[in-house]
């Protein structure tokens, strides 16, 4: 081989040397190019694995993280409280002249005729619902006993009371039948109730309302306990605001004693919004305590328990709650609207009828007076004239 032919061979050799090399050098390139991906890849799915985890609170053992709640809404409700309605009467007193022969000669309709729509108006309403609904015909031994006709719930209905207290002196005037009876009456109608082991709660314009309902015949260690547990439950459970019913105090008495002011400023202490009372059959005064009122009696109002009572005044108390960010703010505004429990003034025909004019300024100013047998009526300030509409 002559030197011309191993020079051109030894090039061809480092040519394939260099071709090999640059080969060699693409494949690992591409290899690891190949292999970053298939990483990347791996990882990005399992972001997304570890990401649907989180959302359904399944994240290998880790704390459930969960997604920010809603901004709580703001809001303005106007709540209603009324105060007796015995939609019946004692079946040992006569028809003549009773609630069941009124609901007889002129309907169910005659007996929220003169109510100007006040209930439907609001937000809420809540009564004292101080009689049976049953067709139970074992009695209580005792002075009065109260009993309607499960179709009365269409009285309630026909109103707009969407709930009622029932923790009163006469809901077991037909015992544990008439107790059990109403209840499932009042379901039945979709009207809610509270009192005693039973509580309300409802939602309005995405608001969270409670009601509880107590016998409050005294301040005792007990029933503060568990006013205070109700409460505190029941802001465990959502609710923005809390309203309390009480029955107490003395019959005919226009001014509480002083029991029912204790027991209303401990429930206001723990936690309620507004506490509303009723038993006496007359109005008691109005309290404001740390910002919020206290409504000792609304008197009677759709009452089938007397034909002619001597004192027919009777009022409505709203109060209209401001809410921002789902917490009651302290803005305030209340309306105390005068009623007679009776269309005419002669007898009780059991339509409870918005007052206007000089009755409706003498009532008035006889709820701003006995008020100021408790304390000065400086509630006065947040009232408005006109009822919510």
């Amino acid at each position: 081989m002559s030197g011309q032919q191993r020079t051109e061979r030894r090039k061809r050799r480092r040519l394939k040397r260099w071709v090999r090399l640059t080969l060699l050098g693409l494949f690992l390139a591409a290899a690891a190019a190949l292999a970053a991906n298939l990483f990347m890849t791996e990882e990005a799915e399992e972001g997304v694995q570890n990401s649907a985890k989180k959302s359904t609170g399944q994240n290998n053992g880790e704390q459930p993280v969960t997604a920010p709640e809603a901004k709580p809404v703001s809001a303005s409700i106007t709540i209603s409280a009324a105060g007796d309605f015995t939609l019946g009467t004692d079946e040992t007193f006569a028809y003549t002249g009773s609630f069941s022969e009124e609901a007889e000669k002129n309907g169910l309709s005659h007996f929220t005729a003169g109510l100007n729509d006040i209930f439907k108006n609001d937000d809420l309403s809540t009564v004292n619902l101080e009689t049976t609904l049953t067709e139970a015909t074992e009695k209580a031994v005792k002075k009065f006993r109260f009993k309607g006709d499960p179709g009365y719930t269409q009285i309630l209905t026909d109103a707009g009371i969407e709930a009622v207290n029932l923790a009163n002196n006469h809901i077991f005037d037909y015992l544990e039948q008439g107790y059990e009876d109403t209840k499932a009456n009042l379901k039945a109608a979709d009207i809610g109730y509270f009192g005693y082991e039973d509580t309300f709660m409802t939602e309005v314009d995405g608001v969270q309302i409670g009601a509880l309902g107590y016998e409050g015949w005294e301040d005792t260690a007990e029933i503060r306990d568990q006013v205070k547990a109700d409460i505190a439950k029941m802001r465990e459970e959502g609710a923005a605001i809390v309203i309390v019913h009480f029955h107490w105090g003395v019959e005919r008495s226009y001014v509480p004693e002083e029991s029912q002011r204790t027991l209303a400023q401990f429930t206001i202490d723990e936690g309620a919004d507004l506490v509303v009372g009723h038993h006496p059959h007359v109005v008691q005064g109005i309290e404001e305590y740390n910002g919020k009122f206290i409504v000792y009696s609304l008197g009677n109002f759709m009452f089938g328990g007397n034909r002619n009572p001597a004192d027919k005044d009777t009022y409505v108390f709203q109060q209209t709650f401001q809410l921002e960010d789902g917490k009651v703010t302290d803005q305030k505004e209340i309306h105390v609207v005068p009623f007679s429990i009776s269309s005419r003034t002669d007898r009780n025909d059991y339509q409870p009828t918005q007052l206007e004019g000089s009755e409706k300024e003498r009532v008035l100013n006889k709820i701003i007076d006995v008020s100021n047998q408790i304390k000065e009526s400086n509630w006065t300030q947040y009232m408005s004239s006109e009822p919510s509409s």
